[in-house]
């Protein structure tokens, strides 16, 4: 058990000092990429408004219950 807890240690190490210390990537970004970086933040943002729409009535049951006085 302490060898795989070790083991597990290690690995989580290694991965995190990857992150933190990466190597080059030598990689190309097209010309596209922008506007999909652009894409994805607005399909993110649309996303969520319409999950919220979605949801409204649950939300406000929710805050209306957190908020209203108890009455006995």
């Amino acid at each position: 058990m302490k060898i795989l807890k070790f083991t597990i240690g290690i690995f989580v190490l290694y991965c995190l000092l990857g992150l933190v210390f990466p190597a080059k990537a030598l990689a190309y970004l097209g010309l596209g990429a922008g506007s999909y970086m652009i894409q994805l933040v607005v399909a993110t943002f649309l996303g969520g408004l319409f999950a919220i729409k979605l949801f409204w009535n649950n939300i406000k049951e929710f805050f209306k219950k957190m908020f209203s006085k108890r009455k006995k």
